[in-house]
């Protein structure tokens, strides 16, 4: 009698430890989140359709120009709310083109600055006068290509291919930020690399794009 009240002890003890095991399977499982705004447990996807939902944002960036004969780097502000299709950029750095502005508004784009001659900028500074390295840019490449997706363990790859170049914008899973872009050409050889230091995005109006200046 008192070996079957053993056995019963045992096996109820032997289920129990069993239980205890499967739920801290369950409970201690990793399971990969990101934040976005106020809520929790965003999917790649889901990161994904918040860039490609981006209706505006500031930013200043670093961007690297490579060349076949040298490098350039130049620090720039950026400003842009596609409600209206509005957008300005404004160089900080280097000093021999610091102001020098390009502004969308909707209709007409214009590149101004005072203290350089624009055939000079044409020749030597076309890249930054390019709003197509811009991250509204980017964005509207990758709805109209069908762009692609990785996830790594830190961060998102959102990719997108043309015949001359390959665009990869890098998001923090953390942040849900972008954090930089890369232009490659065909020979995957870095064209472009684009850092973002600072970003704030959903925040802005037409008026706020047109009338910022650094």
């Amino acid at each position: 009698m008192k070996k079957n009240k053993i056995k019963i002890l045992t096996l109820i003890l032997i289920c129990i430890i069993l239980l205890a095991i499967i739920l801290c399977i369950f409970l201690i499982k990793p399971y990969k989140t990101v934040k976005i705004g106020n809520t929790i447990n965003k999917s790649a996807e889901e990161i994904k359709n918040y860039i490609l939902n981006i209706s505006s944002y500031e930013l200043t960036a670093q961007i690297t120009v490579n060349s076949n004969k040298n490098q350039n780097k130049y620090i720039v502000k950026q400003k842009y709310d596609n409600k209206e299709n509005t957008f300005k950029q404004e160089v900080i750095e280097p000093e021999n083109i610091k102001g020098l502005t390009t502004t969308y508004d909707g209709k007409k784009l214009s590149i101004e600055n005072t203290n350089l001659g624009l055939s000079s900028f044409y020749e030597d500074y076309s890249y930054i006068g390019d709003n197509n390295l811009c991250l509204n840019c980017f964005i509207e490449e990758y709805k109209n290509n069908n762009g692609e997706i990785l996830e790594k363990e830190n961060e998102i790859e959102m990719k997108v291919q043309s015949e001359k170049y390959t665009k990869t914008l890098y998001i923090d899973k953390q942040s849900t930020m972008p954090q930089k872009m890369l232009v490659q050409d065909r020979n995957q050889k870095t064209l472009v690399y684009i850092e973002y230091n600072e970003i704030k995005v959903n925040e802005l109006s037409k008026q706020e794009v047109l009338a910022f200046k650094i």
